[in-house]
């Protein structure tokens, strides 16, 4: 049981104050030897541990996704191989694999998605890395919508989408190369930007420090900048700006 469900239980009469005092006490942290489970971070930050599978052996990862499994009812992993997808599906069957964004899941049917996420790529090289941003950010329950291959070799592209990326919430721009596209839409949109550099691009990018430094230098306000390749991190903190953006519209209503 998570938190809540702990205290419902109390306000139904379903167990004492004593053993829920246990229980919470007991659900901070699952200890397997090789891992500390997180249990109680959704609790503290709103979101779920997620699993960073890459270099993961395969017992520690199958057994630490039905650990959150069994906790949350879901479960989302980041940077998986085909190979681990097949060791995972092995003992837990429902999970699914994407194999553009790398992410392997099981997720709730009935989710609820709120608000509005506007994901850009520069171009299509750049979508295994939105699509970590876009999944991330559906699986904490944002909507999301995909504008991709907007770049500025073709910047008319763009501007077709504008009304698009300006209704939404939070904007997140991911683009190799030279990053020119972070800075482009931080010019014309009022809601923040929050820039993806990748590792996509010739020699001189240099594995995506070209465009980090680009992002990171723009004139462009209202842009802030994660790490090369990092769309789980953009995902996380596009909702977390999309979630303040409901919540004040919600608050706005009830006046």
């Amino acid at each position: 049981m998570d938190t809540r469900e702990i205290l419902e239980q109390v306000k139904k009469g379903g167990i004492s104050v004593e053993k829920a005092e246990k229980l919470l006490r007991g659900a901070s942290v699952e200890e397997m030897g090789y891992a500390k489970l997180d249990m109680d971070r959704d609790a503290r930050t709103g979101f779920p541990e997620v699993i960073y599978c890459q270099r993961k052996t395969d017992e520690f990862l199958v057994s630490i996704f039905r650990k959150m499994l069994e906790r949350y009812g879901e479960v989302f992993g980041t940077r998986a191989s085909d190979h681990q997808y097949q060791i995972v599906r092995e003992a837990i069957p429902e999970v699914v694999y994407d194999p553009v964004s790398h992410i392997i899941k099981v997720e709730k049917a009935d989710k609820e998605r709120i608000g509005r996420i506007a994901v850009c790529t520069a171009g299509t090289a750049d979508i295994s890395v939105a699509e970590e941003a876009a999944q991330t950010a559906e699986f904490f329950g944002s909507a999301v919508e995909r504008i991709y291959d907007i770049g500025v070799s073709g910047i008319h592209r763009l501007f077709a989408h504008m009304e698009e990326i300006r209704s939404a919430n939070c904007v997140v721009a991911v683009a190799g190369m030279e990053g020119a596209l972070a800075s482009v839409l931080g010019g014309l949109v009022r809601n923040p930007v929050i820039a993806v550099p990748t590792s996509v691009g010739y020699g001189a990018s240099m594995n995506g420090l070209s465009a980090l430094l680009t992002m990171i230098n723009s004139c462009a306000n209202g842009i802030a900048v994660v790490n090369i390749d990092n769309g789980y991190g953009a995902g996380y903190l596009a909702t977390q700006i999309n979630r303040l953006a409901v919540r004040g519209i919600v608050a706005e209503d009830d006046r």
